[in-house]
């Protein structure tokens, strides 16, 4: 029994002295993705409907 819990202690120490170091982790910056949508774009569809309706009453 003693030496199971010399074996623990043990353990125990070599995975707290291996967790990691003492320097700063890397972190990477986000990504940060920008919409490509112009000013104008809710326009495009109403303006290509006039276009067609004023094509439609032309004829």
């Amino acid at each position: 029994m003693k030496n199971f819990v010399i074996a623990a202690a043990f353990i125990a120490a070599a995975s707290s002295v291996s967790a990691g170091s003492m320097s700063d982790p890397m972190i990477e910056a986000p990504v940060v993705v920008a919409d490509a949508a112009g000013s104008s774009g809710g326009m495009v569809v109403p303006l290509l409907l006039l276009i067609a309706v004023a094509a439609a009453v032309g004829n």
